[in-house]
Protein backbone atom coordinates (compact mmCIF):
# COMPACT_ATOMS: atom_id res chain seq x y z
CA UNK A 1 0.00 0.00 0.00
CA UNK A 2 1.55 3.03 -1.00
CA UNK A 3 2.07 5.93 1.42
CA UNK A 4 0.83 9.36 0.85
CA UNK A 5 3.83 12.26 1.51
CA UNK A 6 3.21 15.47 1.82
CA UNK A 7 5.70 18.37 1.31
CA UNK A 8 5.52 21.97 2.68
CA UNK A 9 7.51 24.43 1.30
CA UNK A 10 8.98 26.95 4.23
CA UNK A 11 8.00 30.91 4.15
CA UNK A 12 11.39 31.14 3.56
CA UNK A 13 11.79 29.64 0.38
CA UNK A 14 8.48 30.69 -1.44
CA UNK A 15 9.36 32.74 -4.81
CA UNK A 16 10.58 35.75 -4.16
CA UNK A 17 8.15 37.30 -6.44
CA UNK A 18 5.06 35.66 -4.19
CA UNK A 19 6.67 36.78 -1.18
CA UNK A 20 6.67 40.30 -2.33
CA UNK A 21 3.26 40.48 -3.27
CA UNK A 22 1.66 40.92 -0.16
CA UNK A 23 4.25 43.84 0.59
CA UNK A 24 3.70 45.10 -2.21
CA UNK A 25 -0.37 45.29 -1.73
CA UNK A 26 0.23 47.14 1.89
CA UNK A 27 2.80 49.89 0.68
CA UNK A 28 0.06 50.77 -2.30
CA UNK A 29 -2.81 50.56 0.10
CA UNK A 30 -0.64 53.23 2.52
CA UNK A 31 0.36 55.34 -0.17
CA UNK A 32 -3.39 55.40 -1.00
CA UNK A 33 -4.06 56.28 2.29
CA UNK A 34 -1.28 58.62 2.88
CA UNK A 35 -2.16 60.61 -0.84
CA UNK A 36 -6.07 61.39 0.28
CA UNK A 37 -4.45 62.42 3.55
CA UNK A 38 -1.86 64.70 2.74
CA UNK A 39 -3.47 66.20 -0.39
CA UNK A 40 -5.89 68.31 1.46
CA UNK A 41 -3.33 69.47 4.05
CA UNK A 42 -1.23 70.53 1.07
CA UNK A 43 -3.84 72.18 -0.84
CA UNK A 44 -5.04 74.14 2.46
CA UNK A 45 -1.20 75.07 2.80
CA UNK A 46 -0.98 76.26 -0.89
CA UNK A 47 -3.79 78.02 -1.26
CA UNK A 48 -3.27 80.32 2.09
CA UNK A 49 0.03 81.59 -0.51
CA UNK A 50 -2.73 82.71 -3.21
CA UNK A 51 -4.35 85.80 -4.29
CA UNK A 52 -7.92 85.89 -3.98
CA UNK A 53 -8.36 85.97 -7.64
CA UNK A 54 -5.96 83.27 -7.96
CA UNK A 55 -7.90 81.07 -5.43
CA UNK A 56 -11.13 81.02 -7.10
CA UNK A 57 -9.48 81.04 -10.92
CA UNK A 58 -10.83 77.98 -12.70
CA UNK A 59 -9.17 75.29 -13.76
CA UNK A 60 -7.69 75.17 -10.37
CA UNK A 61 -3.99 74.90 -9.80
CA UNK A 62 -1.65 73.91 -6.82
CA UNK A 63 0.52 76.64 -7.53
CA UNK A 64 0.11 79.82 -6.32
CA UNK A 65 0.73 82.16 -9.63
CA UNK A 66 1.89 84.62 -8.00
CA UNK A 67 3.29 84.08 -4.35
CA UNK A 68 2.16 85.84 -1.81
CA UNK A 69 2.35 85.99 2.09
CA UNK A 70 -1.03 88.77 2.01
CA UNK A 71 -3.36 86.56 4.03
CA UNK A 72 -1.21 85.99 6.83
CA UNK A 73 -0.29 89.91 6.96
CA UNK A 74 -3.85 90.60 6.68
CA UNK A 75 -4.61 88.06 9.85
CA UNK A 76 -1.73 90.07 12.08
CA UNK A 77 -2.62 93.53 11.02
CA UNK A 78 -6.48 92.79 10.62
CA UNK A 79 -9.21 94.01 13.27
CA UNK A 80 -9.89 90.53 14.02
CA UNK A 81 -7.71 88.79 17.13
CA UNK A 82 -6.41 85.59 15.79
CA UNK A 83 -3.11 85.65 17.52
CA UNK A 84 -5.07 86.34 20.75
CA UNK A 85 -7.81 83.38 19.84
CA UNK A 86 -4.39 81.21 18.78
CA UNK A 87 -2.89 82.00 22.43
CA UNK A 88 -5.79 81.65 24.19
CA UNK A 89 -6.05 78.17 22.88
CA UNK A 90 -2.99 77.00 23.71
CA UNK A 91 -2.89 77.75 26.87
CA UNK A 92 -6.64 76.63 27.59
CA UNK A 93 -5.34 72.67 25.85
CA UNK A 94 -2.26 72.67 27.63
CA UNK A 95 -3.45 73.84 30.75
CA UNK A 96 -6.04 70.81 30.73
CA UNK A 97 -3.85 68.08 29.39
CA UNK A 98 -1.41 68.71 32.19
CA UNK A 99 -4.71 68.51 34.33
CA UNK A 100 -5.62 65.45 32.89
CA UNK A 101 -2.53 63.26 33.52
CA UNK A 102 -2.18 64.32 37.25
CA UNK A 103 -5.11 63.68 37.88
CA UNK A 104 -5.92 60.35 35.26
CA UNK A 105 -2.83 59.00 36.38
CA UNK A 106 -3.23 59.06 39.90
CA UNK A 107 -6.87 57.65 39.82
CA UNK A 108 -5.45 54.76 37.82
CA UNK A 109 -2.59 53.73 39.63
CA UNK A 110 -5.44 53.79 43.10
CA UNK A 111 -7.77 51.31 40.60
CA UNK A 112 -5.22 49.02 39.01
CA UNK A 113 -3.00 48.68 42.27
CA UNK A 114 -4.32 49.57 45.23
CA UNK A 115 -7.03 47.06 47.17
CA UNK A 116 -9.51 49.21 48.76
CA UNK A 117 -13.56 48.94 49.46
CA UNK A 118 -15.63 49.37 46.39
CA UNK A 119 -12.94 49.43 43.73
CA UNK A 120 -14.76 47.75 41.03
CA UNK A 121 -17.73 49.80 41.88
CA UNK A 122 -16.30 53.00 41.65
CA UNK A 123 -14.14 51.63 38.22
CA UNK A 124 -17.83 50.70 36.63
CA UNK A 125 -19.33 54.15 37.96
CA UNK A 126 -16.25 55.77 36.17
CA UNK A 127 -17.11 53.54 32.85
CA UNK A 128 -20.27 54.24 32.81
CA UNK A 129 -20.09 58.02 32.75
CA UNK A 130 -18.29 56.99 28.94
CA UNK A 131 -21.64 56.19 27.51
CA UNK A 132 -23.25 59.13 28.74
CA UNK A 133 -23.82 62.05 25.42
CA UNK A 134 -21.19 64.23 26.46
CA UNK A 135 -23.97 67.13 24.88
CA UNK A 136 -26.32 66.26 28.02
CA UNK A 137 -23.59 67.99 30.53
CA UNK A 138 -23.46 71.76 28.55
CA UNK A 139 -26.04 73.00 31.07
CA UNK A 140 -25.08 71.38 34.05
CA UNK A 141 -21.36 72.69 33.33
CA UNK A 142 -22.71 75.96 32.43
CA UNK A 143 -24.74 76.48 35.54
CA UNK A 144 -21.81 75.12 37.50
CA UNK A 145 -19.19 77.72 35.88
CA UNK A 146 -22.30 80.80 36.06
CA UNK A 147 -21.96 80.26 39.77
CA UNK A 148 -18.00 80.16 40.21
CA UNK A 149 -17.61 83.61 38.01
CA UNK A 150 -15.93 81.68 35.50
CA UNK A 151 -18.06 82.78 32.27
CA UNK A 152 -15.80 84.68 29.63
CA UNK A 153 -12.42 83.10 31.01
CA UNK A 154 -10.49 80.56 30.21
CA UNK A 155 -11.12 78.83 33.71
CA UNK A 156 -14.39 77.85 31.62
CA UNK A 157 -12.25 75.94 29.18
CA UNK A 158 -9.84 74.40 30.97
CA UNK A 159 -11.69 73.07 34.33
CA UNK A 160 -14.58 71.56 33.18
CA UNK A 161 -13.20 69.00 31.44
CA UNK A 162 -9.78 68.01 33.22
CA UNK A 163 -11.42 64.61 34.92
CA UNK A 164 -12.39 63.02 31.75
CA UNK A 165 -12.99 59.19 32.26
CA UNK A 166 -11.36 58.29 29.45
CA UNK A 167 -7.81 58.86 30.58
CA UNK A 168 -9.03 57.08 34.06
CA UNK A 169 -9.23 54.11 31.56
CA UNK A 170 -7.21 54.34 29.31
CA UNK A 171 -4.33 54.46 31.70
CA UNK A 172 -5.60 52.04 34.35
CA UNK A 173 -5.51 49.52 31.48
CA UNK A 174 -1.90 50.26 30.87
CA UNK A 175 -1.18 49.98 34.68
CA UNK A 176 -2.53 46.54 34.81
CA UNK A 177 -0.62 45.35 31.78
CA UNK A 178 2.90 46.54 34.07
CA UNK A 179 4.77 43.59 35.74
CA UNK A 180 4.13 43.29 39.52
CA UNK A 181 7.32 41.85 39.76
CA UNK A 182 8.98 45.39 40.02
CA UNK A 183 6.66 47.06 42.69
CA UNK A 184 7.21 44.12 44.83
CA UNK A 185 11.06 44.64 44.50
CA UNK A 186 10.58 48.03 45.34
CA UNK A 187 8.57 47.09 48.67
CA UNK A 188 11.02 44.92 49.69
CA UNK A 189 13.78 47.88 49.32
CA UNK A 190 11.13 50.20 51.49
CA UNK A 191 9.45 51.99 49.03
CA UNK A 192 6.00 53.51 49.81
CA UNK A 193 2.98 53.39 46.91
CA UNK A 194 3.63 57.56 46.50
CA UNK A 195 7.29 56.93 45.64
CA UNK A 196 6.80 53.66 43.57
CA UNK A 197 3.76 55.55 41.41
CA UNK A 198 6.25 58.56 40.97
CA UNK A 199 9.63 56.69 40.91
CA UNK A 200 8.44 53.70 38.67
CA UNK A 201 4.91 53.39 37.22
CA UNK A 202 5.02 56.91 36.03
CA UNK A 203 8.73 56.95 33.92
CA UNK A 204 7.57 53.11 32.66
CA UNK A 205 3.87 54.92 31.19
CA UNK A 206 5.93 57.91 29.54
CA UNK A 207 4.23 56.36 25.83
CA UNK A 208 1.06 56.04 27.42
CA UNK A 209 0.97 59.73 29.09
CA UNK A 210 2.40 60.93 25.52
CA UNK A 211 -0.62 59.20 24.24
CA UNK A 212 -3.14 60.55 26.49
CA UNK A 213 -1.28 63.60 26.36
CA UNK A 214 -2.01 64.22 22.37
CA UNK A 215 -5.74 62.94 22.75
CA UNK A 216 -6.52 64.84 25.41
CA UNK A 217 -4.29 68.06 23.90
CA UNK A 218 -6.58 67.68 20.24
CA UNK A 219 -9.80 67.48 22.21
CA UNK A 220 -9.38 70.64 23.82
CA UNK A 221 -8.06 72.62 20.79
CA UNK A 222 -10.65 71.03 18.66
CA UNK A 223 -13.31 72.07 21.03
CA UNK A 224 -16.06 74.18 19.13
CA UNK A 225 -19.48 74.05 20.89
CA UNK A 226 -18.22 74.31 24.76
CA UNK A 227 -16.21 77.84 24.31
CA UNK A 228 -19.48 79.34 21.80
CA UNK A 229 -21.25 78.86 25.47
CA UNK A 230 -19.06 80.37 27.93
CA UNK A 231 -17.03 82.55 26.23
CA UNK A 232 -18.94 85.98 25.49
CA UNK A 233 -16.44 88.67 24.16
CA UNK A 234 -14.70 88.16 20.83
CA UNK A 235 -11.26 88.50 22.57
CA UNK A 236 -11.91 85.78 24.64
CA UNK A 237 -12.25 83.30 22.25
CA UNK A 238 -10.38 80.29 21.38
CA UNK A 239 -9.32 79.34 17.87
CA UNK A 240 -12.02 77.27 16.59
CA UNK A 241 -15.33 79.08 17.23
CA UNK A 242 -12.87 82.48 16.27
CA UNK A 243 -12.41 80.35 13.01
CA UNK A 244 -15.62 80.60 12.41
CA UNK A 245 -15.66 84.41 12.48
CA UNK A 246 -12.74 84.48 10.55
CA UNK A 247 -14.63 82.67 8.15
CA UNK A 248 -17.78 84.70 8.40
CA UNK A 249 -16.06 88.31 7.43
CA UNK A 250 -13.84 86.93 5.12
CA UNK A 251 -16.19 84.28 3.19
CA UNK A 252 -14.80 85.24 -0.20
CA UNK A 253 -11.41 85.68 0.87
CA UNK A 254 -10.41 82.03 0.53
CA UNK A 255 -6.60 82.51 0.81
CA UNK A 256 -7.31 84.14 4.54
CA UNK A 257 -9.36 81.52 5.16
CA UNK A 258 -6.91 79.31 4.13
CA UNK A 259 -4.39 80.81 6.62
CA UNK A 260 -6.57 80.53 9.40
CA UNK A 261 -6.76 77.11 8.99
CA UNK A 262 -3.23 76.66 8.55
CA UNK A 263 -2.43 78.48 11.78
CA UNK A 264 -4.93 76.00 13.47
CA UNK A 265 -3.15 73.30 12.32
CA UNK A 266 0.63 73.90 13.20
CA UNK A 267 0.37 73.16 16.71
CA UNK A 268 -1.19 69.67 15.78
CA UNK A 269 1.44 68.89 13.38
CA UNK A 270 3.86 69.77 15.83
CA UNK A 271 2.96 67.94 18.78
CA UNK A 272 2.08 64.83 16.91
CA UNK A 273 5.64 64.88 14.96
CA UNK A 274 7.24 65.13 18.71
CA UNK A 275 4.84 62.31 19.95
CA UNK A 276 5.10 60.41 17.51
CA UNK A 277 7.83 57.50 18.74
CA UNK A 278 5.88 57.36 21.81
CA UNK A 279 2.58 56.67 20.49
CA UNK A 280 3.63 54.21 18.43
CA UNK A 281 5.23 52.92 21.39
CA UNK A 282 2.25 52.82 22.93
CA UNK A 283 0.39 51.24 20.07
CA UNK A 284 2.65 48.22 19.83
CA UNK A 285 2.76 47.69 23.67
CA UNK A 286 -0.81 47.76 24.38
CA UNK A 287 -1.85 44.22 23.96
CA UNK A 288 1.03 43.02 25.93
CA UNK A 289 1.17 41.80 29.90
CA UNK A 290 4.12 41.36 31.83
Amino acid sequence: MSSLVTTTIPQNRLPRSRRRAPNALTYAALFIISFIIVVPLLWMLLTSFKTDFDAINAPASPIPNPFTTEAYSTLATGNLPILRWFANSLIAATAQTAIILVTASAAAYALARLDFWGKKFVFGLIIATLLVPGVIFLIPNYLIVDQLGWLDTLWAIIVPGSAGAFGVFFLRQFFISLPSEIEEAARIDGAGDLRIFLQIILPLSRPALATLAVLSFLANWNDFIWPIYVLLSPENLTLQPGLSVLQGTYSTHFGIVMAGAVIASVPVLILFTLAQKQIVESVATSGVKG
